[in-house]
């Protein structure tokens, strides 16, 4: 009888420690990679120049329906944590390639950054959007002060409050 009991103990401690395991492993975040982004005024920013702050990356494209929520809630998020170690981004990822489809000029993009008071980054060939696993647009990437990246939304709820949700997440970073 001891024995079974004995038995049914270690298997139930082992299950829980695998368990545990995965837990913490699942939870792990991992490293962003190394990335550079071209602001439409010129300058490049960069994964190492950001160090030390909170990264909001907003994923788009100027031809979206849900541009202006997205554009809305970066403008509220880079106002309300102004000052606070955090930078926010509109990352376009639409080409540099009149010939293209999905060609957006930076006139057309600096219209829009100032319209909507946004800093916007340039990301023509989705390089960087593909590394940090954005495989759907609208998308927000969120890198924490050590450079890992910390959360992802892929796709956005148009009924949402995108900004207070990623306020939220802010939150617990900062």
């Amino acid at each position: 009888m001891f024995t079974t009991i004995r038995r049914a103990t270690i298997i139930a401690a082992c299950v829980f420690a695998i368990a545990l395991t995965a837990s913490i492993a699942g939870s792990a975040q991992s490293p962003a990679p190394d990335f550079s982004l071209r602001a439409i005024g010129g300058e490049t920013v960069t994964s190492a120049s950001l160090r030390g702050e909170v990264v909001v990356l907003a994923f788009g494209a100027s031809w979206l329906p849900l541009t202006k929520n997205q554009l809305d809630a970066v403008k509220k998020l880079a106002d309300q944590y102004a000052g606070r170690g955090v930078a926010v981004y509109w990352v376009s990822t639409e080409s540099e390639s009149p010939k293209s489809k999905n060609y957006a000029s930076d006139e057309q993009l600096r219209a829009l950054a100032q319209k909507y008071k946004a800093t916007v980054l340039r990301d023509p060939d989705g390089a960087v959007s593909k590394r940090l696993g954005v495989d759907q647009l609208p998308s927000v990437v969120i890198i924490d002060k050590q450079g890992n990246v910390a959360d992802s939304i892929g796709g956005m709820d148009p009924t949402a409050d995108l900004a207070k949700q990623l306020a939220e997440r802010l939150s617990k970073l900062l």
